[in-house]
């Protein structure tokens, strides 16, 4: 019955917006998710990010439809007197009905056999040119092959990092760990925590760790303002060195992109011996090790000192191209300061990326260009 059910308004329920207390609504259904977050497989941020919000296109968007089934438990009786959809939400939903029914969403195995296929022969070319091979120039390309084959993997770790990969939880894990821990050194849990956070709030100047780069690079001149990351909980200080780096980075971007894997390296060491909880912290640690195995050992392989500072030197540089792609998605779109509303969750989404044209190979190559 109508009468039976109990109601807050939107107000009320922006008032449980912090941790211990964090509530969320989802079709006008209010749920305490203030426990569970701290097991969120997607990990705290997001939820603490959208806490005391409206959450229904997040959700949808960043869930399978088995995960339906589990709100329950966690619903407070009440809903929301106030709820409202605006006509873009609509539409959005609409849609994603639309292409669920057509079964778009689904696990396409045939893809992801191919694709990891292409990584292990990428990899055992590596190894061939490396191990079996003196020439300067085999070895130069198998420098360019490693790259791509990192490429690829990363792409491989994200959408599996999305579970969208392998049939079952379990085995998108293992492909996280092989593919970003094990074969690129770069952990699949640093990945899932700023990922995870930028998905949320895309292109949100204080909340989007992505296109937090102070003193290095500023994509807005509201970062002039020194802004304060709600991510890193700091203040992204616009001082005197940020300025002369800033004043140059049309000059240093490309540069800094050849060894911008550097810094990823470093940021996952970072956060894997922090005190921060880390989702399966040892496994992370076990695929980080595999990784610092394996890779020093082949370089060494090679036949002197100058064939190992060009191989190392040529793999990085050739991943530049994936970390021009990340800044070319986002760096030139809109941006924003503070979190996302539930009602205007979707518009920031398509505001804050740019999709980019390119051939079916390329499309393929690129994980569609990768406009997420």
């Amino acid at each position: 019955m109508e009468c039976d059910k109990k109601y807050i308004t939107i107000q009320q329920l922006e008032q449980h917006n912090k941790a211990g207390d964090l509530w969320v609504s989802i079709n006008g259904k209010v749920y305490n998710v203030s426990d569970w977050s701290k097991y969120h497989p997607g990990g705290e941020t997001p939820l603490l990010n959208l806490a005391g919000k409206d959450v229904t296109d997040a959700f949808t968007a960043y869930h399978p439809t088995t995960a339906w089934q589990y709100l329950n438990k966690f619903f407070t009786g009440y809903r929301l007197k106030d709820y409202e959809v605006s006509e873009v939400s609509k539409d959005y939903r609409n849609i994603i009905h639309e292409f669920t029914k057509a079964g778009m969403f689904e696990n396409k195995g045939h893809t992801a056999v191919f694709t990891l296929t292409s990584v292990a022969a990428m990899f055992g070319f590596v190894f061939y040119g490396v191990l079996c091979c003196n020439s300067l120039w085999v070895h130069l390309c198998s420098a360019m092959v490693l790259g791509m084959a990192w490429i690829q993997s990363a792409y491989i770790g994200h959408d599996s990092g999305h579970y969208i990969v392998m049939s079952g939880h379990g085995w998108n894990k293992f492909v996280q760990l092989i593919t970003g821990n094990c074969l690129t050194g770069i952990s699949i849990a640093w990945w899932k925590w700023t990922h995870n956070a930028h998905h949320i709030a895309c292109n949100s100047l204080d909340y989007d760790p992505d296109l937090q780069h102070i003193p290095v690079f500023a994509v807005s001149s509201r970062l002039f303002n020194s802004v304060t990351s709600s991510f890193y909980g700091r203040k992204l200080e616009f001082d005197y060195m940020a300025r002369i780096l800033i004043s140059y980075q049309h000059w240093t971007f490309y540069p800094i992109m050849c060894v911008a894997r550097v810094n990823l390296y470093i940021q996952t060491l970072l956060l894997l011996f922090s005190k921060r909880q880390v989702q399966d912290r040892t496994l992370n640690i076990m695929g980080i090790i595999v990784f610092w195995t394996w890779f020093p050992l082949l370089v060494s392989w090679l036949p002197n000192w100058s064939h190992r500072v060009m191989f190392v030197l040529t793999s990085f540089v050739v991943t530049s191209i994936q970390h021009v792609q990340f800044c070319l998605n986002h760096f030139s779109a809109n941006v924003y300061v503070g979190p996302p509303n539930g009602n205007d969750w979707f518009e920031k989404q398509t505001n804050g990326t740019l999709d980019i044209s390119c051939s079916p190979w390329m499309d393929w190559f690129f994980d569609g260009c990768y406009g997420s």
